[in-house]
């Protein structure tokens, strides 16, 4: 947890029995407090922002004593960062591909949900990509961009007045053909939960041609 850069004091050992035991079971390492304000299962996924800090054990699975605060903790935040960080045209996206594939997100939730509130969006990992063109009739070296599809491993948080707030995980994935004229541009989404990016992006090979029935490949 040392790459939060967590600022570490003496608190004197607590006699909570609860953590008393997991730190019986993390010998060496470190039992983490998470802020129920935030996450209603701690045994999910945790934003790091969920995480008041930690309690050190030594090698014997016994509590030191010694508490880690965490200085990122508060309301958890989106990061698109592995979404936009990575060295890919995402042009099609718009201006912000983040609020873009935010908006995508909200859109498919609310298709199930119409009162869905999502309150925080996390990329997970770099998502894959596809892009196919053709040729430019009138200059060869030169590519068209026709279709172009993204999927993207998510964790959220989402309010709806029936279910109070879930913590999801699962793929978001988008697909747009018609990129390029003559032809009018067509976009679809994927919100497939509790699946692993691999698997997701098998489907978009299949996925950024069904979005028109058909089309160059």
């Amino acid at each position: 947890m040392g790459r939060f850069g967590w600022r570490g004091r003496s608190r004197g050992i607590p006699a909570d029995p609860a953590l008393v035991a997991a730190a019986a079971e993390n010998p060496g390492g470190s039992v983490a407090e998470i802020d129920p304000t935030y996450i209603d299962d701690p045994n999910g996924y945790v934003p790091p922002e969920a995480i008041r800090g930690a309690w050190l054990v030594d090698g014997d699975g016994k509590l030191t004593g010694e508490y880690q605060e965490n200085p990122r903790h508060g309301v958890p935040q989106d990061d698109f960062g592995k979404l936009t960080d990575p060295d890919h045209w995402l042009g099609w996206l718009g201006d912000d591909p983040a609020a873009a594939v935010r908006r995508g997100i909200e859109e498919s939730l609310r298709a199930q949900v119409a009162d869905a509130v999502v309150e925080w969006v996390k990329i997970l990992e770099t998502p894959r990509f596809l892009t196919g063109g053709r040729r430019h009739s009138e200059d060869e070296q030169a590519v068209l961009v026709t279709r172009a599809a993204l999927a993207a491993p998510f964790a959220l948080s989402v309010r709806t007045a029936q279910h109070g707030r879930s913590v999801l995980m699962g793929v978001f994935s988008w697909a747009a053909v018609n990129l390029a004229p003559p032809g009018v541009r067509k976009d679809r989404h994927w919100f497939d939960l509790g699946v692993g990016l691999d698997w997701a992006a098998e489907q978009l090979r299949e996925r950024i041609y069904a979005v028109d029935g058909a089309g160059e490949r």
